[in-house]
């Protein structure tokens, strides 16, 4: 202060020597001006020229002018170019420069009682803050008047955030931004309990914004994006324009954010532009004038009119005019109306007497110009002042209306409503950004036509379309560039669809996406819009071809014990035949020999039947305990056969999670660094949470690190598991549409019971979009809409069974040729061999018949003859029947010599050895009143032709049969005799006409048994 003084004595000093200005030129006003406002220059002298052609209130007097202009930040330089205009005669000083160099220019308009009209000019375009006051000395006059209106920022601003009801924001100012300025502010804004950040916006944006991704950790990052999400600017509108452009770009903020900017100083072409750099809603704070919407009435102002350029507001020199420019041209109005008024204006002393009048003067006066009405109150002070508040709404699109939203005076407050609008059901005119990851069902290409947008369908699509209807938003639809859900990385950024997320690329995520407390951390969800668990896809086992499949019923074991008993079997019912030799009926064809005890034994296992009678009480113990055997095991055998021909049994199969964890021999995996990967890895590491099922799938999903088990994308999974040996745990409900969905119904699933999380919609953080979704969601789901969709993808009358771990049909399975191709094999075995053995046996009988002569060549029987033998004794008997008929005698004879072959197999049913001829007699009922006669003259006869022919029945008898027996009697080849009377007599063969001599009754080995 006391430099000044000493220049204020200089000053003094310094007037002494001024001189008279001219007659002609008693009007003199000087101006001082920053020199960065050369425009104020200019409206400065355009309003001088243009009173000067106005004759009307000064007719013979001039304005002259003398402008200087200084260093805004300079007082020094003020006071002394002041102090040269008052020198040359100066009536009233106009200035447009800042409070510091004003201040001291004040104190020399009071000294010099010269009026000050002061006009406060903020550096660089920022908002203005109020000037300290400046000390005087008491009891003096203040000759200075502001021009423009006191500093009404801090009430307008606190009345624009109250209604909008923030509680939480950040308030940037830029370097040239007096920060006391907005003190009140603060500590109004601490008392109500809003928490307020500040940030200082450097003069280089892009190196500031650098800075904090490179210092800030991602966690602290997202805060600040959530701050960033309500903002105030204090700052110039060029300053505005660098800031939001560089915000934007770095993705910062997204279409959810609302910033408030104020400044006094905002052109409409400032206004344009801040709106297409803006994402978001946008309001902004700036004076206005009232003016009548008649130009003409603009421009016409009592006795005066204004420049056109500079009152028509589509005049391009009149929308570049700033607020300076609009109260520096009305300053020059009021001057030249104060001073029509005074009767001396000339100045002829030091101080000027009439500084005093002319101050009163001014100050009585009011002028209508380009800012309205400009007058002053008793103080010096401009009461006159207007805010208008204008503003957009929510959005991406480039040059979206802006309206005004409210207006705002000292007298009246606020005028209209800011309440922030509330998107209720009302969306429209809103495009989201929507990012996605393709996954069955929930997201899928429908269209992909070459030159057109790809056009989508699934589940989450669907949800998606239900939204928009109801809500009446348009979205535009992506798919995330790695292809992946994303997760957080070493160097603490996403990637994937959650890194579009967080990096404010894309407004909405959607896809089969999980909610999960990580992603929550950073990204906001919607309800779940359906339950998620966790379940693993599997390859059902398939039929496999089994030839023998007729034995599954019993295994090998059992085979081999069955197999076993057979043979048992049939050598006891030997042993108890040799032991007990059985009565056998007349007639029969049958021996008990070993080959026929097995023979039977085998056909009564099978249900064949025997062809041995057995008719002792211990073979027919044994043989009922084995037909109960047998038909338990038949029985058992049928009833299992048709289950392992239909059906294939998977031994230790998988049916739940916790058996896919036991087993180690079906490997399995998931997605790596998903969601499943992370559950899965926090239950098993996590020792709060540790769960033993997880840890063991934990240990086969980790194996080596990862990388053997598991793969990159979900398809990669799906396609191991159907064309190898895999089981891929992910998703349950996208693996039950995969299983849905299988041409070959080759999958099944297995799933955990209860769902611990959902699928959700991921939106930015703090997203005003998420309530609305999350209400719409649950109506969706309270009126049946969501389950509606939900069938649409995951029917109920699915074609393949989601469970079942065989392949199952709908119709029963027939038979095929496969299930008995081994019956057919063991049926063509057992023809080859068939053919084989009797191929075999051919050659060896021919072979020993060729080798060794048949001593049975001469066993032939003339049967003609032997009937006429046994008619001729019918005859002589006395009863009615004379004579027995051929059909009442069955004889069996056999020719050896013309079949060898049979000869072979009848001596396998002889009843003696060596014995190769079996003949045997069946006598009818209706001839037993012959048989005692006939058994009688049968005996004598017989054995005189015998003895005749053979050389002597007594040698004969003696030598076989030692005499004739009552009930059986061996013949004399080794046969017997059966008839119905129990008696059996040896019959000689006598031939009944001439012919050769054969001699049989010579050898006693030849003989045939009747």
């Amino acid at each position: 202060m006391k430099v000044i003084s000493a220049m204020l004595l200089v000053a003094v000093f310094w007037s002494q020597e001024w001189k008279s200005v001219l007659s002609d030129s008693i009007i003199h006003i000087g101006a001082i001006f920053d020199e960065s406002a050369r425009k104020d220059d200019e409206v400065f002298r355009l309003a001088v020229a243009d009173l000067n052609l106005n004759n009307e209130i000064l007719e013979t007097e001039k304005i002259t002018i003398s402008v200087e202009f200084v260093d805004g930040n300079n007082p020094f330089q003020a006071v002394q170019e002041a102090c040269e205009l008052m020198n040359r005669g100066i009536l009233a000083l106009v200035s447009s420069i800042g409070c510091m160099s004003a201040g001291s220019l004040q104190t020399l308009a009071d000294a010099m009682h010269i009026p000050h009209l002061f006009i406060q000019r903020s550096p660089a375009g920022t908002p203005r803050s109020a000037c300290p006051p400046t000390s005087r000395v008491p009891g003096t006059d203040d000759y200075t008047l502001m021009v423009r209106p006191p500093v009404y920022l801090n009430e307008v601003i606190m009345q624009v955030v109250s209604e909008y009801s923030w509680q939480k924001f950040i308030l940037f100012y830029d370097s040239d931004f007096d920060i006391r300025g907005i003190e009140d502010f603060l500590d109004r804004t601490s008392q109500q309990g809003m928490d307020v950040s500040l940030q200082k916006v450097e003069s280089n944006i892009n190196m500031m914004i650098t800075s904090l991704f490179r210092t800030m950790r991602v966690e602290e990052l997202h805060r600040y994006r959530d701050t960033l999400r309500r903002a105030v600017l204090f700052m110039s509108p060029a300053t505005a324009k660098a800031f939001i452009t560089e915000v934007v770009e770095t993705n910062l903020v997204a279409f959810d954010c609302h910033w408030i900017l104020i400044n006094e100083e905002i052109s409409d072409y400032d206004l344009q532009e801040l709106v297409m750099k803006s994402i978001g809603r946008l309001t902004l704070v700036r004076q206005t004038f009232p003016m009548p919407q008649n130009t003409t009435q603009r421009c016409v102002k009592h006795n005066h009119r204004i420049n056109t350029s500079l009152c028509d507001p589509k005049n391009p020199k009149a929308q570049q005019l700033e607020i300076t420019n609009r109260y520096i041209y009305d300053t020059v109005l009021l001057l030249w109306h104060s001073m029509a008024s005074l009767s001396c204006i000339r100045k002829n002393s030091k101080p000027w007497q009439g500084g005093k009048s002319m101050l009163d003067t001014v100050k009585k006066f009011g002028v209508s110009g380009l800012t309205s009405f400009l007058e002053f109150t008793d103080n010096g002070t401009n009461p006159n002042i207007f805010f208008e508040i204008l503003g957009t709404n929510y959005g991406e699109d480039r040059g979206r209306g802006v309206s005004r939203l409210a207006t705002w005076d000292p007298l009246h407050g606020l005028n209209g409503t800011l309440t922030d609008r509330k998107l209720e059901n009302n969306m429209r005119g809103v495009v989201l950004r929507v990012v996605t990851v393709l996954e069955e069902p929930f997201v899928m290409v429908s269209e992909n036509v070459l030159g057109k947008p790809k056009k989508y369908q699934g589940f989450s699509i669907d949800v998606l379309d239900a939204l928009s209807n109801y809500l009446g938003f348009k979205y535009e639809i992506y798919v995330a560039p790695d292809h992946k859900y994303g997760s957080l990385q070493p160097d603490g950024q996403w990637n994937g669809l959650m890194g579009e997320l967080v990096f404010k690329r894309a407004d909405v995520g959607l896809s089969a996406l999980t909610i999960t407390p990580e992603r929550e951390s950073v990204v906001d969800f919607t309800t779940r819009y359906m339950d998620y668990s966790v379940g693993v896809l599997l390859r059902k086992a398939e039929r496999t071809v089994d030839m023998f499949a007729c034995l599954a019923p019993f295994d090998l074991s059992l085979w081999a014990c069955i197999a076993g008993t057979v043979l048992l079997v049939g050598i006891l019912v030997y042993l108890l035949n040799w032991l007990n030799p059985p009565r056998l009926p007349m007639g029969s064809v049958s021996s008990t020999t070993l080959y026929n005890s097995m023979w039977f034994v085998y056909g009564s296992f099978v249900q064949q039947g025997g062809e041995v009678p057995y008719t002792t009480l211990a073979t027919r113990m044994m043989m009922g305990v084995w037909w109960m055997f047998a038909l338990i095991v038949i029985s058992s055998y049928t009833a299992n056969l048709a289950a392992f021909l239909t059906i294939t049994r998977i031994e230790n199969s998988i049916q739940s999670l916790q058996d896919l964890s036991k087993q180690t021999e079906l490997p399995y995996g998931t997605v790596l660094d998903s969601a499943v990967y992370d559950q899965v890895r926090s239950k098993a590491m996590n020792p709060f949470e540790r769960d033993p099922m997880y840890s063991q799938m934990w240990r086969m999903i980790n194996r080596t690190g990862g990388g053997d088990n598991n793969v990159e994308e979900s398809k990669e999974g799906i396609r191991k598991v159907k064309y190898g040996r895999f089981g891929f745990v992910w998703d349950a409900a996208v693996l039950e549409y995969v299983a849905n969905n299988d041409e070959d119904c080759s999958f099944y699933t297995v799933s955990s019971s209860a769902p611990d999380r959902g699928y959700g919609i991921a939106m930015q953080h703090g997203s005003p979009y998420r309530d609305i979704f999350s209400q719409r969601i649950l109506e969706l789901q309270q009126n049946g809409d969501m389950d509606i969709l939900k069938l649409k993808w995951w029917p109920k009358d699915s074609p393949c069974d989601l469970y079942s771990s065989v392949q199952t049909r709908q119709r029963g399975n027939a038979l095929d040729i496969h299930s008995f191709a081994g019956v057919f094999c063991v049926l063509a075995a057992g023809v080859v061999l068939s053919c084989l053995i009797a191929m075999v046996e051919s050659w060896w009988s021919r072979r020993k018949g060729s080798r060794v002569p048949s001593k049975e060549d001469d066993k032939e029987i003339d049967l003609e003859h032997l009937h006429r033998r046994v008619n001729s004794l019918c005859t002589e008997d006395e009863s009615p029947h004379k004579q027995f008929s051929t059909s009442s005698v069955d004889l069996t004879p056999l020719d050896m010599d013309a079949l060898p072959a049979a000869r072979q197999a009848l001596e396998q049913i002889s009843d003696f050895r060596n014995t190769h001829i079996t003949t045997t007699t069946f006598i009818p009922e209706q001839i037993q009143t012959l048989s005692r006669s006939l058994s009688a003259k049968a005996a004598a006869g017989f054995s005189a032709g015998f003895g005749s022919g053979g050389g002597g029945g007594g040698g004969l008898q003696d030598h076989r049969t030692g005499g004739v027996g009552p009930f059986r009697q061996r013949a004399p080849n080794g046969g017997f005799f059966r008839s119905p009377i129990k008696t059996m007599s040896s019959i000689p063969y006598q031939p009944t006409g001439p012919g050769p001599n054969f001699g049989y009754g010579n050898d006693p080995d030849r003989g045939t048994s009747i």
